[in-house]
C-alpha cells in the first residue's frame, strides 16, 4: 500500500524500466524505518487482518454508508497516484502520457500495484468508443481477504480506477463492480464509465443481473438517454 511520495531519485537501473528485481524495487532504510519502492512512492506493509479489520470496522460504526466511504478513499487515492505517475512515468520514459499508446500507459501504471500485491489485471477496450471500458481483477486483496460473503466488497479499487482515470483524461468518470470473488466468481469485473452508464449498471445489478448481461445491456445502447 503507497502513502504518499517522496522525491523521485531514480538510479541508472531506470533503464531497464519494468525489467528489475524486487531489491530493485523496494529500498527499505531501517534507520528511518521507509520502505520505498523504485518510484519514489513511500509504501507500508500490512497484513490481511488489518484489511479485514478496516473492512469490518468501518461496516460497525457507519453501516451500508461503508462501501461509499471505501469507494471515497479508493477515488482520493487514485487522483493522487496519477498526479504522482504522471510525475515519475515523464521522468523514467521521457514523454508525457498523453503521447504514449493507451495500454502501454495503463500497464505501466499497474504493473507496481501488482508488486505490491493488489493483484493482476486484464483491460477490455472493445467498448472503449462507446465510451466506457471493463476491468478484471485477478486476486483481489480485499476479495481474497473477505472471502465469499454474497456481495461486491472491492469499493476500493472501483474508486481507485475512477480516481486515476478521471484525473488522467481530465473529466469526470466513475466505477462499479459488477461481479466480485466474493460472490463466489473466480475474479472481479468492473464497469469504467459515465456517471449515467455507472447508474444504470448499478440498477441492473440490484435487479440481478449478471456482469456479462450488464455488459451485454451496454454494448446494446441500453443505460445511455436519447437525446
Amino acid at each position: 500500500m503507497t502513502t504518499g511520495t517522496l522525491e523521485l531519485a531514480l538510479q541508472p537501473a531506470a533503464q531497464r524500466h519494468n525489467h528489475y528485481s524486487r531489491e530493485d524495487f523496494y529500498r527499505f532504510d531501517p534507520s528511518r524505518g521507509s520502505l520505498v519502492d523504485w518510484t519514489g512512492a513511500r509504501n507500508v506493509l500490512v497484513s490481511e487482518d488489518f484489511i479485514l479489520s478496516l473492512q469490518q470496522g468501518l461496516e460497525e460504526e457507519v453501516g451500508d454508508a461503508s462501501a461509499s466511504l471505501m469507494y471515497t478513499i479508493g477515488r482520493e487515492w487514485g487522483r493522487n497516484d496519477a498526479l504522482h505517475f504522471s510525475r515519475w512515468f515523464e521522468e523514467e520514459y521521457r514523454r508525457k502520457p498523453k503521447q504514449t499508446h493507451l495500454m502501454f500507459l495503463l500497464e505501466t501504471w499497474w504493473w507496481p500495484l501488482t508488486s505490491q500485491g493488489w493483484g493482476r489485471w486484464e483491460v477490455e477496450l472493445e467498448s472503449r468508443r462507446q465510451g466506457f471500458i471493463f476491468i478484471n481483477l485477478f486476486d483481489s486483496a480485499v476479495a481474497r481477504t473477505l472471502g465469499d460473503v454474497g456481495k461486491p466488497v472491492c469499493h476500493l479499487y472501483a474508486g481507485l480506477f475512477a480516481g486515476f482515470s478521471s484525473t488522467m483524461v481530465e473529466r469526470q468518470l466513475n466505477c462499479i463492480e459488477i461481479q466480485c470473488y466474493s460472490m463466489g466468481k473466480s475474479y472481479c469485473k468492473f464497469l469504467l464509465g459515465s456517471k449515467e452508464r455507472i447508474d444504470a449498471a448499478a440498477f441492473w445489478l440490484n435487479e440481478g443481473a449478471t456482469a456479462s448481461e450488464i455488459a451485454q445491456k451496454l454494448r446494446s445502447g441500453q443505460g445511455v438517454a436519447k437525446a
